[in-house]
């Protein structure tokens, strides 16, 4: 079972980026999924999560960040606009996942890998 984020990179103040978290393996369902970042120097905070239907965003990216999932290919996206250099920071996704294998179900709470995101002009 994997969790890959992708889709950082470099962008001038006031661009966008979308960034997708994808997990591969038996799964069965991806339920609770967050989008954390960690900046240089500081601690890791959570951005913004999803689950069945419901979204939360921490104050700063609120009316700029949006999350999203498309359960047939188990991934949920983070939609970044009007990004300031205050945003940069890698960012990581964490999910709540059931897998099938046979007849057992297993549950995991696993992270990606990171991806980087540089909003600078």
């Amino acid at each position: 079972v994997q969790l890959q984020a992708s889709g950082g990179g470099l962008v001038q103040p006031g661009g966008s980026l979308r960034l997708s978290c994808t997990a591969s393996g038996s799964i069965f369902s991806l339920n609770a999924v967050g989008w954390y970042r960690q900046a240089p120097g500081k601690q890791r905070e959570l951005v913004a999560t999803i689950s069945s239907g419901s979204t939360n965003y921490t104050d700063s990216v609120k009316g700029r960040f949006t999350i999203s999932r498309a359960n047939a290919r188990n991934t949920v996206y983070l939609q970044m606009n009007s990004l300031k250099p205050e945003d940069t920071a890698v960012y990581y996704c964490n999910a709540d996942l059931i897998t099938l294998s046979g007849r057992r179900f297993d549950k995991y709470n696993i992270w990606g890998q990171g991806t980087l995101v540089t909003v600078s002009s």
